[in-house]
């Protein structure tokens, strides 16, 4: 196996790849060349103000460039009919009372699609431009050891990811307890604003710290009730109502502050002290968050659109 042309780091800016880039900057990893930020325009103001204090403090005095790329902006792009719209993984609840999901297509278009732009802008071989076979680039990814399942290759042959909190065996508890004593205790979870895999925690979070962020999120959530506007403006109508949270009420409305009966009775998978796994998701949130590298897409059973139109 030849050596990489470059290393870089995928920065999400949360707990793990936070972690590896400390990593890297106090020389416990090999030096990296640079890291890349894929901005979806909808992260929270924490994310963005955590950023940039990597940048700062970390990023720039160890000579790691960090390349913020984007798409577009999610959020805008999800309310502008004349905008063609990777989707979100909405929830449904179709005419007829069953519960759906819409495709989950936008870490595809507005994460993995800007770092593979940029990856090769880095190679020296920009689109359309063949790069030559052998000349890759390492990609970090930050994926610990309770979160193995999630590793996965590229599906590229000029981007090999590599997982090194794996091959160091940390698990997220261990990134958590190596941040507290550098001082970044209060890294962000990295997510869009109004990702529909929020659990309770991070939609009580996102209302209770930051009222303006909140009613953001609420004014989407209810401007999509009849899914994207691209969608709808080319007669490719949603058939259901959609929503943000997942027990399909309005987000000013949904059950954030509490685990109701009903959702309770929802699955019956027995964890830890009585807890199900439908608790446990609808307060932690999916546990597969959005990396774009262990993405969950692909299109459900019932997605809610008339794919005939």
């Amino acid at each position: 196996m030849t050596d990489p042309a470059i290393r870089l780091l995928s920065l999400g800016a949360g707990i793990q790849s936070t972690t590896l880039l400390l990593l890297s900057a106090e020389g416990r990893l090999p030096a990296l060349d640079g890291a890349v930020f894929a901005d979806t325009g909808w992260e929270p103001a924490a994310v963005y103000a955590h950023l940039d204090r990597l940048e700062r403090e970390v990023a720039d005095p160890a000579g790691i460039p960090i390349h913020r790329v984007s798409s577009g902006n999610i959020r805008d792009d999800a309310l502008n009919p004349g905008k063609r719209f990777a989707s979100m993984p909405l929830f449904i609840l179709n005419p007829d009372g069953r519960p759906g999901m819409t495709r989950r297509q936008c870490t595809g278009a507005y994460k993995i699609k800007p770092i593979k732009r940029q990856v090769r802008q880095l190679l020296g071989f920009p689109h359309p431009r063949r790069v030559p076979e052998g000349r890759f680039a390492e990609q970090w990814i930050g994926i610990s050891t309770d979160e193995f399942h999630r590793a996965k290759d590229s599906d590229v042959r000029y981007l090999r990811n590599r997982f090194p909190l794996i091959e160091l065996g940390w698990s997220r508890s261990d990134c958590l307890h190596y941040l507290r004593t550098r001082g970044w205790h209060h890294t962000p979870k990295s997510a869009c604003l109004g990702c529909p895999y929020h659990g309770n925690a991070q939609w009580r979070h996102i209302r209770d710290t930051s009222p303006q962020e909140w009613e953001d999120v609420v004014d989407f959530d209810a401007a999509i009730r009849q899914g994207n506007a691209r969608a709808n403006a080319t007669g490719n109508r949603l058939l259901g109502q959609a929503y943000l949270h997942r027990s399909r009420i309005p987000l000013s409305e949904a059950p954030i502050d509490h685990v109701t009966a009903a959702d309770r009775a929802a699955h019956q998978q027995p964890l830890t002290n009585g807890e199900s796994g439908a608790e446990r998701l609808l307060e932690d949130g999916a546990t597969e968050g959005c990396s774009p590298w262990s993405c969950r897409s692909g299109p459900s059973d019932q997605s809610g659109y008339d794919l005939t139109a």
